[in-house]
């Protein structure tokens, strides 16, 4: 059966490969992690759009504006769980390619137990107190009210999400990105259609929303466990790792190692999320209207962003296989090909968005002023995605090597010095909505120009040297 994602995917591979820009084996070697990553990444986030979109028909602009203002604080968890698994691919990828398989279950067991730790303390915070965290970010009687009910419900999947993120990472770093393709990107689609049936036919409206993200997040997490359990799922055939999920769960030394890497990539994570909450904030001085029209364009740009995924995680795997061997100039070959790989797949999505931007926005409004701004911060947000595809590609060693510092800084500095000034004088003077578009330009190019740097110095391997030991594991 043709995938067409694979198809696209392969063909930029052939194409570059053809112009002497990436090695042809590397390349297929790419493709092959990377596809069945983005076809996750493109159903869990047309999943997420679908949510916008249908609370969008069902109830209009303030349903969307209140899911903009809980997604921050839900996604916030998620990304303290994608840090985390970020470190867990580091120290997966690297036993991987040692040979030291027998650790593996370790440092997994290890990465559940810190998710765990991180993830549960803020459940318990949003299904409080979820109107008072709405309110503080919130404008709106309608959009607040919709808002505090998608939080609290929908703050139940942040522990099972973390969760699935380490599971998927886990597999990834052991060569094998298909299993987490079939099982998370089955579900967003089973997803859709309960969300679907729990919005329209039950008139559940936003709580529909978040109850079905509940209930596909825990049925993940299930499928993952038990399939690493046991080291194979069914129809799947045998999974390249097995993972004990039997006592000690704790290894100081793997802790210590997991939290060096996962700390800078978590607060980076927060900062980029975190930094929604004044964003939306100041964006909610334009009116809900200009609110509604943003969060579309935000997730419109994250859906474009799903190459990043798998092209971001193939070269975290890649680069840490080689890494973990004590392959440095093979690693260096895989982070520069990957590098260029992604770059030129974001060049493809980018165009194609910027041009179908106005039948996209129809897909989520019907007012004509509102479906105007959001064309016009979709074709922003277009821009703006291919610096994101710039800071993906030059994340992959840094993340595989253990050097996450950096990123968090450049994070911070467009959040703190270019992206929320903007958005202010875009409110308060006769900047306008300009401020808006050059917002989501400096957020994603300001961190993009910063993690690029790092990756030129090439520190990450003094670095990755430092750390050979402590990642690729001891009895």
């Amino acid at each position: 059966m043709l995938n067409p994602v694979r198809a696209l995917i392969e063909s930029v591979g052939r194409l570059l490969a053809r112009l002497n820009l990436i090695g042809r084996s590397r390349a297929q070697r790419i493709s092959d992690l990377a596809w069945p990553r983005i076809v996750t990444g493109l159903a869990r986030m047309s999943k997420a759009t679908a949510d916008v979109g249908m609370v969008g028909l069902a109830l209009g602009p303030a349903a969307i504006a209140g899911v903009g203002y809980g997604v921050p604080y839900w996604t916030m968890t998620f990304m303290l769980g994608g840090g985390i698994a970020g470190g867990t691919i580091s120290l997966v990828s690297q036993r991987y390619g040692a040979g030291r398989t027998d650790t593996i279950g370790r440092a997994v067991r290890v990465s559940v137990v810190a998710a765990l730790l991180v993830t549960l303390p803020l459940v318990g915070l949003f299904w409080a107190m979820p109107g008072p965290l709405i309110r503080l970010i919130g404008t709106g009687d309608a959009a607040i009210g919709y808002g505090t009910r998608y939080l609290q419900v929908a703050s139940l999947a942040m522990p099972f999400s973390a969760l699935n993120l380490i599971g998927s990472r886990t597999l990834i770093g052991a060569d094998d990105a298909w299993t987490p393709m079939v099982v998370r990107a089955g579900g967003a689609v089973v997803n859709v259609a309960v969300n679907a049936v729990l919005i329209f036919v039950f008139d559940l409206g936003v709580v529909g929303a978040a109850l079905g993200t509940v209930v596909g997040s825990i049925g993940g997490v299930a499928i993952l466990g038990w399939g690493l359990a046991r080291g194979h799922l069914p129809g799947l055939g045998a999974l390249p790792v097995q993972v004990d999920w039997t006592a000690p769960y704790w290894h100081a030394a793997d802790a210590r190692h997991l939290a060096r890497i996962s700390t800078p990539l978590a607060l980076r994570k927060v900062a980029q999320n975190g930094g929604q909450f004044p964003l939306l904030a100041i964006v909610g001085l334009f009116g809900p209207n200009v609110v509604a029209a943003f969060v579309v364009a935000l997730r419109v740009r994250a859906l474009m962003n799903t190459p990043g995924w798998g092209f971001g995680l193939a070269s975290s795997s890649l680069v840490g296989q080689s890494l973990g061997a004590g392959r440095e100039p093979e690693a260096d070959e895989y982070a520069r090909d990957t590098l260029r790989f992604t770059v030129a797949a974001y060049v493809v999505v980018a165009v194609a968005v910027f041009i179908v931007a106005a039948p996209v926005s129809h897909l989520f409004v019907t007012e004509p002023a509102v479906q105007s701004t959001t064309t016009a911060l979709i074709r922003a947000a277009c821009v703006s995605v291919l610096l994101w595809g710039v800071m993906n590609g030059a994340m992959g060693p840094l993340r595989a090597s253990g050097d996450t510092t950096w990123p968090f800084y450049g994070q911070i500095a467009g959040l703190v010095g270019f992206a929320l000034p903007l958005a202010y004088l875009g409110a308060t003077t006769g900047l306008g909505i300009w401020g808006l578009y050059g917002t989501l330009f400096v957020e994603t190019a300001v961190p993009a120009a910063v993690i690029y740097y790092r990756y030129q110095t090439e520190q990450w391997k003094r670095i990755s040297r430092a750390n050979r030991q402590a990642a690729v594991g001891s009895a």
